[in-house]
């Protein structure tokens, strides 16, 4: 996929529209405590970090150092910095750390960024400590028909199609030398209802929305109004995988 630019606002407007709420990621939360089995004081590398969500919250969640690596200046900017996480200038592809420095590595809506997953798997493999996992939080092609935007915007889903397949990305790490130990959806919930997910929508945030044209979102859209009319109540809830190698 094309490397998205970030200026200071459109950095701003990821962070209130795409950034899931706190309250919102609490099956993220035990998903991660499952499979990662993470104590106080242990060092966690955000990879793709982003504006730093799930960096603060994995320090709040397990009181774990972060080591937060974004290559957008406007989005590392907007990283929650000190209390535990760190953000650093780099790339997956050459991670700015040390070697065997990270007990974890959380890799959140990423993998379809990467300009090579195979060096990107070398790096982490070189960055974590032996038996630590790789936390993989993904879209895949095939596994994503409980994706809101794919429900409301089915042509996103010709955007999945071109994502890694979660067999491209265990070969990718199978190279480097790991291995998959498990393969979960995992909910989460973007807004309390429909309609206020419908209003916190913002199109150029979202490389899957960007991609459609205008007629194509506006229908989108109508869906979601639609079926926030029919059950006011109904959450906004999305499911993504959650790989894990080791």
């Amino acid at each position: 996929m094309p490397e998205t630019s970030y200026d200071a606002a459109a950095a701003a407007e990821y962070r209130a529209a795409r950034e899931i709420p706190r309250e919102g990621l609490t099956a993220w939360r035990r998903a991660v405590a499952d499979e990662a089995r993470l104590t106080a004081g242990m060092t966690v590398l955000d990879v793709g970090a982003g504006t730093g969500g799930f960096a603060a919250a994995f320090h709040d969640w397990f009181q774990v150092g972060v080591l937060a690596v974004e290559p957008a200046a406007a989005m590392r900017a907007l990283i929650p910095a000190g209390a535990g996480v760190r953000a650093l200038d780099g790339r997956a592809e050459s991670l700015p750390v040390p070697d065997a420095c990270a007990d974890a590595a959380w890799l959140g809506s990423v993998v379809h960024h990467l300009g090579d997953l195979d060096a990107a798997a070398r790096e982490l493999r070189r960055a974590l400590r032996p038996g630590a996992p790789v936390l993989i939080r993904n879209t895949f092609p095939g596994r994503s028909g409980r994706d809101l935007r794919v429900r409301f915007f089915p042509e996103t889903a010709d955007s999945v199609a071109g994502y890694p397949t979660v067999e491209r990305v265990e070969a990718a790490f199978g190279a480097a030398g790991f291995r998959r130990v498990a393969l979960r959806s995992v909910p989460q919930e973007s807004a309390p209802t429909l309609a206020a997910w419908a209003d916190r929508l913002r199109r150029d945030s979202d490389t899957k929305l960007r991609a459609l044209g205008d007629a194509a979102y506006a229908r989108g859209i109508a869906r979601i109004r639609e079926a926030a009319a029919a059950n006011p109540e109904e959450r906004a809830i999305s499911w993504m995988d959650l790989l894990v190698l080791r």
